[in-house]
């Protein structure tokens, strides 16, 4: 990949930062209808492709349903239109939420501040269980989403209702955007301008106080098993290895060691990489894995 084309998504999301301080007062008048609306439309989408199924129940080959948390700047359809109907196929109950919203921001989410948003997951995770009858769920999530469940796992009680949670491209100890966020200090305002615009953006920069408390004492929480799935072409959350966790019940996967030939980055590994999506079918269902490797993009 050429190297400007590292700096593509990062800047993307700086200039998304910018354009959500600048929403016309009209657009937030009007966006609850059109949010409404979208967001229906959304459901009956999902629900037609057999995931946010409630009716749902668990089998006894997949006991525990499958909660799915997407990224920053996504939604709960658009980051799983390829993972959703792969575990949907491989007869799991598969959800998904949408967290994080901004009034007057329809359609992009993960954008309000992280712990609030690990407050909906927890209350998505309970209604999930309440449907399924099941005890504990797995949690699988792309970029914010496999750091924002950390959050609920340490500190709102997800510990005791989370199996596994399966993390793709998680900027678990922050990012510096390909070095773009160690600029914010040259232009006056600018870190105030994600914090207040965007604060989810703010709080997932290397060094935050948001990632600071979460990572004090370990990366890790008792009884849950941990599973990251990286690429060493990420050009979002770099370093890439920054994505990695240390604990007793962690298992860290370069998707490059199982496939040389994988050339997927930040958004390609969560919404169309099948060697991606067979790890967490492995991460899963660890008693059944079975090896990854280039021809899993075909299985």
């Amino acid at each position: 990949m050429l190297p400007w084309k590292h700096l593509l998504r990062p800047l993307s999301a700086l200039l998304l930062a910018a354009a959500v301080t600048i929403v016309p007062a009209a657009t937030a008048t009007a966006a609850p209808t059109a949010t409404a609306t979208a967001a229906a439309d959304r459901a009956g989408a999902v629900a037609g492709r057999g995931w946010n199924d409630y009716s749902c129940k668990p089998s006894a080959a997949h006991p525990r349903p499958v909660v799915l948390v997407h990224g920053t700047f996504a939604n709960s359809v658009d980051n799983w239109l390829g993972l959703a109907p792969y575990l949907v196929n491989r007869d799991y109950c598969v959800y998904a939420l949408d967290y994080g919203q901004l009034p007057g921001v329809p359609l992009v989410h993960g954008l309000g501040p992280i712990d609030k948003s690990a407050e909906q997951l927890k209350a998505f995770v309970d209604k999930v269980l309440a449907a399924t009858g099941s005890a504990e769920a797995d949690l699988v999530g792309h970029s914010q989403g496999g750091l924002m469940p950390r959050h609920y796992l340490k500190f709102l009680g997800g510990a005791a209702k989370v199996n596994a949670l399966v993390g793709i491209a998680p900027d678990n100890h922050g990012t510096t955007l390909n070095g773009l966020t160690n600029l914010l200090p040259y232009f006056p305002g600018a870190g105030d301008l994600l914090s207040t615009a965007t604060p989810a953006l703010a709080d997932q920069m290397a060094g935050s106080a948001f990632l600071t408390r979460l990572n004090a004492g370990g990366d890790t929480v008792p009884g849950v098993r941990y599973t990251v799935i990286a690429t060493k072409y990420d050009e979002v959350v770099t370093p890439y290895r920054s994505q990695f966790l240390e604990g007793p019940a962690v298992r860290n996967v370069l998707l490059q060691d199982l496939c040389a030939l994988d050339l997927s980055e930040h958004v390609a590994i969560g919404l169309i990489d099948r060697i991606a999506f067979h790890e967490v079918a492995n991460a899963l269902d660890p008693a059944h894995a079975t090896p990854t490797t280039c021809l899993s993009a075909i299985g």
